[in-house]
Formats: C-alpha cells, structure tokens, sequence
C-alpha cells in the first residue's frame, strides 16, 4: 500500500516530469533492445527476473561510498514509455527482418509491472550490497539496465567526492560548486551541481540548477570586471558615485569616501597607497554602489609592485620565483588594500562588506596575510566584524589540496572548487554494474577467473548491523528467505568467497537495507526532498567510524553473507563450473 503524500499524485508526477528530456527508453545501448527482440522471439514474453545493480570497488581509494540518484531513477519508471516517433526510428535502424508485432509489444511495454527495491537515497553504501534490486517481467528488466547505470553511477560518484571533499574541510568551512564552465556538457554540469550539494556541499555557482533543485548560488566577479576599468576618472564621467546611508538615505560621495580611507589604511599598513590600481579600486567602488549588501571583491586582478631593473641573465635565473612574488605583492599593494578602502567607505555607510576571494598563489600565506590584515584595521578602528571578513579560496584546488592547507593552518572560510569536483579527476567513473540473479525462481550465477567478478546469485536482502559503540560494524547479505537477523543474537557473518574469514556478530541494533520504491505503477514510499537527501548523507556518514573515512589508508569496511547464502552461493558454483580433465 503506498503512503500518503502531502503534495496530489498529479502534482508529484508534473514535477518528476521535470526529468531531463534525454532520459528516455531510447537512452540505451542497442544490444538491450535487440536482447528484448530475441527474448521476444524465444517467447520468453512470460519470463520473470531478478536483476541487482551494484559496484565492486569503493572509488578515490576510500572505503566508502553515498548511494544517489534513486529519485532519478523513479522518475525513469514513472514516465517509461516508447513514444510513436521512438518506433519509427527503431523500424529503420533495427535490422528489416524484425517482426513487426515486435514494435507492437514494445509501444504497449510500460514499467507498471516491475518492483524496483533499493537503500534509501543519501545512505553510506559498500561494494557487492547491491543498491537497486529490479524484479518483473524479464524483456522490462532488461530494457531498463543501461539507463539505470547511467543515473546511478555518475550521481552516486559525484556525491562521494563531494562527500570526501566535506571532511577533508571539516563541519565549519564553507563549500562552493563552481564547477560548470569545467563539467563534461550541460546534463553533467547540472548533475556535478545537485550531487555536490546532497553530498555536503553549500552552494553552487550554476544558475539553473539554482532554480531547479532550490540550491543557494553564490557568485562574485570576474578578473574582467575589474580589468574592464582603467582609472578613477571613469567613475566622473561613466557612472553615478553616490550611495545613500543605508539608514538615513543620505547621499554620499564614494570616491571621495574610499580615497580617503585608501590613504587611511595604506598609513596603517606601512604601505604605498600609490601603488595600488586605481582601475582596481574604481571597478570595485562600481560593484559596491551595485551590491553595497552583498560586496565580496577578487584581490588578485594585478601586479603594481615596481621591480629594479634587471640584466638579461638574472630574468631567466629569477622567472621561477617570480609568479609567487607577483602574487604576494598584488594582494598586498593593491587587493587588499583596495578592498579595505572600499569596505570601510561602505562601513560610513552603515553597509558590511562580505569578504574577499583569491584565486591564485600561496592560499595558506595569503589567507593568514588577509586576515591579519582584517583584524588590524578592526583593531585600529573598533570595528569587531571586520576581522571576521570572509575569506574564500579558489584556483584549481582538490581534497589533498585542501589537507595540506589544513596542515598549513590555514584562515580561509570557504573553498570554490570546480575542475576537480564536478569531473571526479581522480576516478572519473564508478563502474556500477547491473546483473541476473534469478530467472523465473531459479538462482543465476555468474563465473569468472576473477573472483571480484563473480555475481552472487538468488533474490536477496541485506541488513547493517551496529555494535556497542554504536558505530555500523558490518553489512549482511542474505537469503530473501532468510528470517532477519536479531538484537542481542549471535549472527555467523562471512567472507562471500574467503573460507577462514567468518566472525560471530551480536548487533545492538539491526537496520534493514531496503525498502519498496515503486510497485504497481507507482512509487510507494515518500520521497524525501534535495536537503533531506543531504542530511541522510551526513547522519549516515556519522555511523562510520572515522578510521573509515580517513584520506590515508582507510580501514576496509565489512561486507558478509549469511552462512546460508555462503553455502549457497558455493554449491551452486560447484554445479555450474566445469570439471576439468588432467591427461
């Protein structure tokens, strides 16, 4: 019996409709379809099976995984359907000799008759513990493999990685998507923004998926914001100047206003305000007179710094310190101090600066430089929030990036990442897999030289067992016939195919896997919404212990079967492997 939901069934199925117009039946590779016509030509019309998708290896060389991308899937179901143009395309591509009835049977063919089982959306998931279990009529099944992988294996990769990139950065800092201009097309732009932000992330710099998935986007400017400004006198004669005090709504001056506090804060800093761009500071008070609530400013636009003339020979000896330095002196000389005009101008005002953002060089350095920074103009002019300005840091950063900052001590409040998250650089692909186990109530296995490979047959169930310190201690495997294991009962777990590895587990708390989402047509549970999804990944990660999530050498995470799926599983490959003959 399906559960009630708050919102009508014809609303939910409008907004799962939503669903990228790509994700279809056509969506496929050919062999499913023409595995369904010889499946239809052997009259195997009336075949039921049981398919289990599933990955092998947890990626990142981690040891653990965050299943995602079920509502997706759903959705898929929801709607499956070959639409008239879709037969027309196939009649010309498949082979002529096809049977016409064939195009018949596939135009009636919907979802309404499978049962699709799976661990809920945002769960901590492990290799071999499948994470969909599909079960109907065989030709259904099938059809539905390759579309399932695919809405599977990207998002549940993405929400790993974005999940690894949160604990390397810990609870209190900030994470941002900016990710789009690098994703692999627009379909993984947006999927690179939604699993990001179930698998911890804060926000993202997409737009559409903003709007689509309720996600918070952020974003600054552009280092051509500020170079598209020369010098001050474009502000005379290109734009209006004045700010009204928030409060009063008097009208002021802010270039008169951030000049002088330019001259101000370069004298508290021991620097050459004539060295700081004037462009710099003219683009920055246009953006504070446009956002004077939302003024977050890039720093590292230019170099000012005057350099002594040098010969020929030390340039080339000289060019590999150079970026750094060019880079410590633009924050110095011009960004900072800049930034630090405009903010107090805005402060006159009774506005608050936001922060700022860099996007390039030591990020460990410069962000203790900027915030030492922030805290002595604070000081010096008994202004508390100022040191606590927001400090976001770019430029190409990835997880071991983001350890090493940690080790630095770093003062950075958020991290933009983009390259490295949304294409997953370190693996780019899961490899999920999606296998028969059964076929019209008799059990399938498949063999293979390589034991990872090897499929463990029959419909079954799994459960996570807790132990005493109330961590996940295990996952187990067993028969759908199987009665559940207990509380406070002994369970045998053991190694699928590893003889001497088996231990006695007495769980403390015994929590089934999984859960009917669509039967009958229908999807038949409450579907949680995108910041659910992302609470479950964090709740779930907590289960872990934290030697199971550690960066370095992580402890494997137990997956076992039942005894009698153990006995199971080998009886039948004993049955089906051939003998071999010695001569």
């Amino acid at each position: 019996m399906a559960d009630e939901r708050k919102t009508s069934p014809s609303e939910d199925r409008r907004k799962r409709a939503r669903q990228n117009g790509v994700v279809q039946p056509l969506l496929t590779d050919l062999y499913q379809i023409t595995m369904a016509y010889a499946y239809w030509k052997s009259e195997k019309i009336n075949d039921t099976a049981v398919f289990d998708l599933y990955f092998r290896k947890n990626p990142f060389q981690g040891e653990f995984t965050i299943f995602a991308g079920l509502e997706e899937c759903l959705k898929f179901l929801e709607n499956f359907h070959y639409s008239d143009s879709d037969i027309e395309y196939l009649k010309q591509t498949l082979p002529q000799t096809i049977e016409p009835e064939f195009f018949v049977f596939l135009r009636q063919l919907t979802a309404d008759s499978v049962i699709l089982s799976a661990i809920d959306e945002g769960s901590v998931a492990f290799p071999r513990i499948p994470l969909l279990r599909l079960e109907g009529p065989l030709i259904n099944v099938q059809l539905l493999e390759t579309t399932l992988l695919t809405l599977v294996n990207y998002a549940s990769l993405m929400a790993t990685n974005a999940a690894r990139y949160r604990i390397a950065a810990g609870k209190h800092i900030s994470l941002l998507e900016f990710g789009l201009r690098r994703a692999q097309g627009p379909d993984g732009g947006l999927s690179a923004s939604k699993y990001a932000y179930v698998g911890g992330f804060d926000g993202t710099s997409n737009v559409l998926a903003g709007k689509l998935y309720n996600i918070p986007v952020n974003g600054t400017h552009a280092h051509a914001y500020v170079t598209s400004f020369s010098d001050l006198r474009e502000l005379k004669t290109k734009v209006i100047v004045v700010l009204a005090h928030r409060t009063s709504g008097v009208p002021h001056d802010m270039l008169d206003l951030c000049t002088h506090w330019r001259e101000e804060v370069a004298s508290l800093l021991s620097l050459p305000a004539s060295e700081a761009s004037d462009g710099e500071l003219a683009a920055w008070i246009s953006f504070a007179i446009a956002f004077p609530s939302g003024f977050m400013a890039l720093v590292d636009t230019y170099d000012v710094r005057r350099y002594p003339r040098a010969a020929p020979g030390l340039i080339a000896c000289c060019l590999s310190l150079l970026w750094e330095h060019v880079t410590l002196s633009t924050l110095c000389g011009s960004g900072l101090l800049n930034f630090c005009a405009v903010a107090m101008a805005l402060n006159d005002l009774d506005y608050r600066a936001l922060g700022i953002r860099i996007d390039s060089g030591d990020l460990a350095y410069l962000s203790k430089l900027a915030r030492s920074t922030f805290e002595k103009v604070a000081h010096q002019y008994n202004i508390p929030w100022f040191a606590k300005l927001k400090i976001v840091a770019s430029n190409d950063i990835n997880e071991d990036t983001i350890l090493s900052l940690n080790e630095q001590g770093h003062k950075i409040d958020c991290f933009g990442i983009g390259t490295h998250l949304v294409t997953c650089e370190r693996q780019p692909a899961l490899g999920g897999v999606y296998k028969m186990v059964e076929i019209n109530g008799l059990p399938r296995i498949k063999l293979s030289q390589d034991v990872m490979k090897v499929t463990m047959p029959g419909k079954k169930t799994a459960y996570r067992l807790y132990g005493a310190d109330g961590h996940a201690l295990i996952d187990l495997l067993m028969r759908s016939v199987e009665p559940a294991p207990q509380v406070g009962q002994r369970v045998l777990c053991r190694h699928p195919f590893q003889e001497s590895k088996r231990a006695y587990v007495i769980p403390t708390r015994v929590e089934p896997l999984y859960k009917v989402y669509w039967q009958n047509g229908k999807i038949t549970c409450c579907l949680p919404g995108l910041q659910k999804i992302r609470e479950k990944v964090q709740t779930s990660l907590d289960s872990l212990r934290n030697d199971h999530k550690r960066n370095l050498n992580p402890t494997p995470y137990k997956v076992s079967v039942s005894d009698n799926l153990y006995n199971f599983i080998h009886e039948l490959w004993l049955q089906n492997a051939p003998i071999g003959e010695l001569s």
